[in-house]
């Protein structure tokens, strides 16, 4: 097998697991912010074992340590809404609200890095505002809540990405992951007291097969797909890549078909929704290629 396949293999395993993450917060019981805080907390411990730790503390300064730890709390409050969307909806609707990721960037990124506002990734942008109208119009009263709170999701995870861009040369992938990952372990252990005393009757404790799925969505989908995306950026473009990963909600969308029978809950135009959301997405490495081809044209006149 040469190493372009073996890559696009990595990758789409990478993406795939991304997907039943979705669906493994509908199966578990906790509420969000426990189950976030159980994820954190045992992905931060798997990577004390890949990571030396002590050595990536003295060789970053203070600064950055606490611009990551900043990043690290946003990474949390997304978790917590995605989570949060998919038990005020389900895990389908989630999904697809993560899809709306390009439309925040494309207005944040400019206003944060300074770049020119790109036209083509604007009239793709508000091509999603018909596809989301289709699902919430389609959607029930009491998921309306899920939708809203999946689109903030969206609108954090925009934010982290720009902000990561921007602190991406000072470490390795995995040394930013666990800064940011513990961080976001200490943030919640500072929160959960006080989500307790609102809500004594949460529950802390994973109970029966919650275990087994937290050790899952830790573990499988969140250290051990990490390392696979890093090796299949090895031998593949970021185009290829970026291309790639837009299958997460059509993986996802599709588990939840399959293992949670989503698809009673869902009218026909929720899936038009879909399917003209999935068409934007797909659409963009596509214009984003153009106009850079367009670009180095005009650049060798």
């Amino acid at each position: 097998m040469n190493k372009i396949r073996r890559a696009y293999i990595q990758l789409h395993i990478a993406i795939f697991l991304w997907g039943f993450t979705a669906i493994l917060g509908d199966l578990i019981s906790l509420s969000a912010i426990t189950l976030v805080w159980w994820r954190v907390m045992i992905t931060t411990i798997s990577l004390f074992f890949i990571i030396d730790v002590i050595a990536l503390f003295r060789r970053l300064s203070p600064n950055v340590i606490s611009k990551f730890a900043g990043i690290g709390v946003l990474i949390a409050l997304h978790w917590i809404t995605f989570f949060g969307a998919i038990k005020l909806a389900n895990a389908s609707i989630a999904l697809i609200c993560m899809a709306t990721t390009s439309l925040f960037t494309s207005f944040l990124e400019p206003l944060f890095t300074g770049r020119p506002f790109r036209q083509y990734e604007l009239w793709l942008s508000l091509l999603i505002v018909p596809g989301m109208w289709l699902i919430v119009d389609s959607t029930e009263v009491g998921m309306l809540m899920g939708i809203w709170v999946g689109l903030l999701s969206a609108f954090l995870v925009s934010l982290f990405s720009i902000f990561t861009k921007s602190l991406i040369h000072h470490a390795n992938s995995y040394e930013i992951t666990f800064l940011q990952l513990s961080s976001a372990t200490l943030f919640l252990t500072c929160l959960l007291p006080f989500y307790f005393h609102q809500t004594p009757e949460a529950a802390f404790l994973p109970k029966g097969m919650d275990w087994g799925y937290l050790i899952v969505l830790a573990l499988l989908c969140t250290t051990f797909a990490y390392s696979l995306s890093l090796k299949a950026y090895n031998h593949l473009t970021a185009f290829a890549v970026n291309l790639s990963v837009n299958l997460e909600p059509v993986y996802g969308i599709f588990l939840a078909w399959i293992l949670l029978g989503e698809h009673r809950e869902l009218s026909p135009n929720f899936y038009w929704g879909v399917g003209l959301i999935l068409v934007t997405v797909f659409s963009y490495p596509f214009f984003k290629k153009r106009n850079e081809r367009r670009g180095n044209e005009r650049i060798s006149e």
